[in-house]
């Protein structure tokens, strides 16, 4: 059963919806999504510092102590939302989980720049990280909602191009089919407080032409070559079947998949801090990542 600190978000969350007054603009939601991310805190442990990685804006997040290995983060909100700001306590709490230091790559949203300009950014830092010389074992990527859909599509790029592949990819409750058609989009609305279908169909409207290009809708890629994953998704979410079809065809191709579906939880959960379900999340995903560091930095 979800916590009650869980189910007060909920609460909040679904009273928040019913007093809106139809759809708001993506620089209203950007700013309500930074400023609900700011109201978690950083916490102590680690240095957070404004990078550029080969002309994109990015921060590092280092733990103070004890750091090994390195985690590109990509943020979640719909290709149309979402920054550093909004992000930093989740990517925070993401560093000092598992030791790694964690890039945040401010990439560029949707509608100002569509598809593929946020993919090429990430993809981008990820080709100059390992250009400067980062082990590509000790390399992994991450991303929540829009994030992991992108962290996906990075890996199938670097897949198409023969390219090597991070050590493994941490994926939280991750956007990857574009075409909102799966089941779950109508059997899980409403136990969802979060999504709806309306507003994801306007961001797909703003982010892409053509859905059906597998960097778009990573679910329609062939997954065969992809590195271990990691997934973790709620059953009050409208996208969970993007997480069950996609592990189901990874692990079907021989994938190295866990997926975790945590019961009555909402969408990209691990980001609100100070609910009992976050911490867990943080204790999964640092012990799955420790565990494929290699030897000489586990």
């Amino acid at each position: 059963m979800p916590s009650e600190a869980h189910q007060q978000i909920v609460e909040f969350l679904r009273a928040t919806a019913s007093g809106a007054s139809g759809a708001p603009s993506f620089e209203a939601a950007r700013a309500a999504l930074d400023q609900m991310g700011q109201s978690f805190s950083v916490p102590e442990g680690v240095d957070v510092s404004a990078v550029e990685i080969a002309g994109v804006p990015c921060e590092s997040i280092a733990p103070v102590v004890g750091e090994h290995g390195t985690l590109v983060y990509l943020h979640g909100g719909a290709y149309t939302v979402g920054s550093l700001n909004s992000h930093r306590s989740l990517s925070s709490r993401i560093a000092l989980a598992t030791g790694c230091r964690v890039i945040a790559v401010d990439y560029r949203l949707a509608p100002e720049y569509p598809f593929p300009a946020g993919l090429d950014d990430c993809a981008t830092v990820v080709a100059e990280l390992l250009d400067q010389g980062l082990d590509p074992s000790e390399l992994f990527v991450g991303g929540d909602s829009a994030g992991g859909g992108m962290a996906m599509a990075l890996m199938l790029r670097r897949l198409d191009d023969g390219l090597v592949l991070p050590a493994g990819a941490v994926l939280l409750s991750p956007w990857l089919d574009l075409h909102l058609q799966s089941a779950s989009i109508t059997e899980r609305a409403a136990a969802d407080p979060l999504l709806n279908v309306a507003s994801l169909a306007r961001s797909v409207e703003a982010f892409v032409d053509d859905p059906s290009h597998p960097h778009a809708s990573p679910i329609l890629a062939d997954p065969t070559g992809l590195p271990a994953l990691l997934i973790l998704v709620g059953t009050a979410e409208i996208l969970l079947d993007d997480s069950l079809v996609f592990a189901e065809a990874a692990t079907a191709a021989g994938v190295d998949v866990e997926i975790d579906v945590e019961d009555g939880l909402i969408h990209v959960w691990p980001f609100l801090d100070g609910i009992p379900e976050a911490a867990a999340a943080m204790e999964r995903i640092g012990s799955w990542v420790k565990a494929r560091l290699t030897p000489a930095t586990n």
